[in-house]
């Protein structure tokens, strides 16, 4: 509990810098349990606050990007009730816009919403970051409002390495410590698109994400998540979506 102590004691800190009174966070951190304030450093805590102290019960969605403060690319952060397919219609708005996924923390809170934060890079650098933060903010949050129906995933171009060099994807998907949710292990080549294609097969299967640690390392990715659904309590089912993903990942 040490952690969370000291990060939410240097969150407050950093509100009190931007000018927020004391125990203005109140009303939104009691929405927030101890994962979240493990997962999150203290200036991510205190970015999100700035932003939902004042709407913790937001009727339309919340997107807010800004330039990553460790690192290259942006940081953006999705507010809306939870919803099904939102991890998918997320990915697929990076995806078709060109941007790949290099860390991705999903949370829900007490109050039934998804607060979901993500890293992205344009590899291709299609448009400076800047410019790319109010379009960001406007087109998800108004595709989060319309919600029109999910599309196929782009075919991008695959990385020459991945051609020459490819990386057998892995698959392995298991009941958690407690046996009432699922850890599923994905190791594979990156490529555009990827975890699009992973949350739309999963989304079909009635599959619902709760956390996920992306790791991107050069062209290869290791991602993990924490996910549940009736299908997944079926050994055969179970064996049939792995063998999905595998070819879909081969593909």
């Amino acid at each position: 509990m040490s952690g969370v102590a000291e990060n939410q004691e240097a969150a407050r800190a950093l509100l009190r810098r931007r000018g927020l009174r004391t125990g203005t966070e109140a009303a939104f951190w009691q929405h927030l349990d101890t994962v979240y304030f493990m997962r999150h450093d203290a200036d991510e805590i205190a970015w999100h606050t700035r932003n939902l102290y004042y709407r913790p019960d937001a009727d339309a969605p919340i997107v807010k990007a800004r330039l990553s403060p460790i690192g290259a690319g942006l940081q953006v952060m999705v507010y809306v009730p939870d919803q099904p397919d939102l991890f998918a219609r997320l990915c697929g708005f990076f995806a078709r816009h060109g941007y790949s996924i290099v860390d991705a923390k999903i949370h829900t809170t007490r109050n039934g919403y998804a607060l979901d934060s993500f890293v992205i890079l344009d590899s291709q650098e299609h448009l400076p970051y800047r410019d790319m933060i109010a379009l960001i903010e406007h087109d998800l949050a108004q595709q989060l409002q319309v919600l029109p129906p999910l599309e196929p995933p782009a075919r991008g171009r695959v990385p020459r390495q991945v051609k020459h060099f490819p990386l057998p994807p892995a698959v392995d998907i298991r009941a958690d410590e407690k046996g009432n949710r699922f850890v599923m292990s994905i190791t594979a080549a990156d490529r555009p698109g990827l975890l699009y294609t992973i949350a739309r097969i999963l989304g079909r299967h009635g599959v619902a994400f709760h956390t996920a640690k992306v790791a991107t390392l050069g062209e290869r990715v290791e991602d993990t998540f924490l996910i549940s659904g009736k299908e997944l309590e079926k050994s055969a089912n179970l064996v049939h979506i792995e063998e999905e993903l595998l070819e879909a990942l081969q593909t």
